[in-house]
């Protein structure tokens, strides 16, 4: 038994509300209270300091200008903005982020916007084409995700779905809706969902919303979900299981076959978070890589949710959510039939919301087809060979689990975040992990350009060799994730993170 891993998950089992009150209490005190406010104010100025740059460079309106500014003038002004932001995700420097970003296609992009601009699925009725675009959008989607393997006359079985603003607002309908069916089914009035600890955070904030008690099950040595402990964690009051495809933190794939199945049999949803990977894996099965099942073609599989705005390369941000049979999706409509307003529905959380989207992403699907997907996966994949073969020549650190493209590796050795905070300062922008300490690239097209991925190994090695040379090197964002990485107390390091969202909205 892992006793560190076991005694993390009893600690996040506890209710946050708990948490919160004793950090509170500990805060209080008069000499701790001061020394983590003074942490704290240290730590701010840095965060303050990285996510406001342009503080000194532009004028900051806080209130409405009295006469309107020049509209020449502010394209200027976004336009130098742009192009400093552009150049690291342009080069191949971010991890993740930007997952298309050639030239023709956003500009291919930003003509479809256009012509939609004034578009809003809401009014069905003013824009038609809004409906045939996301209908087909998610059409397209299944079918890719196995829905040809289901019965199409069944509707109980037949695939169906909608599209979001997101991944994030894809789990969150479908746990919104297995709470709900739940609730007038099977008379469940607190619901449980059990996830892996790798589960995206996006779980985590669907249990905090519709108030669904979260049970985290510990990952196994491979970093993936541990079908046994998810078992046995299933009660009566379990509404659904969770697996990723991949998982964000270590790029993996969970065992979906065996944890559907038993969801299956025991008359539990089961959700497949494609997200990251519902673009990608269909072809890197297609073209040979070893990917196990874990779409509709698998019966315990209710729920997908996979983000056309990642590798599906379309504009952010829009994400498909499908389910098995259409009464399920029925739980994450909103409908109302007694406002004075009038009779008013929704599908997903949103009213109002920008139909350019879903245009821009029904018009890449399209421009790219099935071999445009697939050359852009075998392009991403042999990169991520490339790189996966290099950093296994170079001792000081190592791979997490088996990826194919989400790279996540740490060292024995060395301080992975000083490691990180080497890299960002030669550009690179990584992801920075916790549980165990770690860093990940998240491989896309930008990453495929000739010489990115060598230049990328050659500034590991230098980074690697600056810290081995500098071992107490102090400064960048290395000493706030090692602070986050090691406080028991959550609450602390949740404090610090409101913290940091109050900080993005100061002027």
């Amino acid at each position: 038994m892992d006793i560190k891993k076991t005694a993390e998950w009893a600690l996040e089992q506890i209710d946050p509300r708990i948490v919160s009150w004793c950090f509170e209490q500990i805060k209080s005190l008069p000499i701790i209270g001061d020394i983590i406010l003074r942490e704290y104010d240290t730590v701010m100025k840095d965060i303050e300091f990285a996510v406001k740059p342009y503080k000194d460079l532009y004028e900051t309106f806080a209130t409405i200008p009295e006469r309107g500014r020049d509209k020449n003038d502010i394209i200027s002004m976004m336009e130098e903005m742009n192009a400093r932001e552009r150049s690291r995700w342009k080069d191949g420097f971010v991890s993740g982020a930007v997952y298309h970003g050639d030239e023709e296609h956003i500009d291919f992009l930003h003509k479809i916007y256009a012509i939609h601009s004034q578009s809003n699925p809401l009014h069905s009725d003013l824009w038609p084409s809004c409906t045939k675009f996301e209908a087909e959008i998610v059409s397209m989607t299944g079918h890719m995700l196995g829905a040809g393997s289901v019965s199409a006359e069944d509707p109980e079985q037949r695939i169906c779905g909608v599209v979001s603003s997101g991944g994030t607002e894809s789990i969150l309908l479908a746990m919104k809706a297995y709470r709900d069916r739940a609730r007038k089914e099977k008379n469940i009035t607190a619901p449980e969902m059990i996830v892996p600890t790798t589960a995206h955070a996006a779980f985590d904030k669907a249990s905090q919303y519709f108030n669904i008690k979260l049970i985290r099950v510990p990952v196994d040595h491979n970093y993936r979900a541990d079908v046994r402990a998810m078992e046995r964690a299933i009660t009566r009051r379990t509404i659904v299981l969770v697996g990723s495809s991949p998982s964000f933190p270590h790029g993996v794939i969970d065992p979906i076959e065996e944890l559907s199945e038993i969801a299956r049999k025991r008359g539990i949803g089961f959700h497949t978070d494609a997200c990251l990977g519902g673009f990608i894996l269909p072809w890197a099965e297609k073209l040979g890589y070893p990917v196990p099942p874990f779409n509709f073609r698998l019966p315990g599989v209710t729920t997908i949710s996979a983000d056309t705005h990642k590798y599906g390369y379309s504009t952010k941000g829009t994400s498909v959510i499908l389910y098995r049979g259409s009464n399920l999706r029925r739980y994450q409509y909103y409908t109302t039939t007694d406002w004075p307003g009038g009779l008013y529905f929704s599908p997903t959380f949103a009213g109002s919301r920008p139909g350019a989207m879903s245009a821009t992403c029904w018009a890449t699907m399209l421009a790219l087809g099935e071999k445009g997907y697939l050359e852009a996966t075998k392009s991403i994949l042999e990169t991520a060979d490339f790189i996966k073969a290099e950093m296994r020549k170079i001792p000081e650190v190592y791979i997490l689990g088996d990826p194919l493209w989400v790279i996540s590796f740490s060292s024995k050795s060395l301080d992975i975040y000083r490691i990180m905070d080497a890299m960002t300062q030669k550009n690179w922008n990584l992801n920075g992990l916790h549980k165990p300490p770690c860093v990940h690239l998240c491989v896309t097209l930008r990453h495929t350009q000739p010489g990115v991925a060598q230049r990328f190994i050659n500034d590991l090695r230098a980074s690697i060799e600056f810290v081995t040379a500098n071992p107490d090197q102090k400064g960048g964002m290395a000493p706030v994730y090692g602070m986050a990485a090691t406080i028991p107390v959550r609450g602390i390091v949740g404090d610090i993170l409101e913290r940091y969202l109050d900080s993005l909205y100061k002027v």
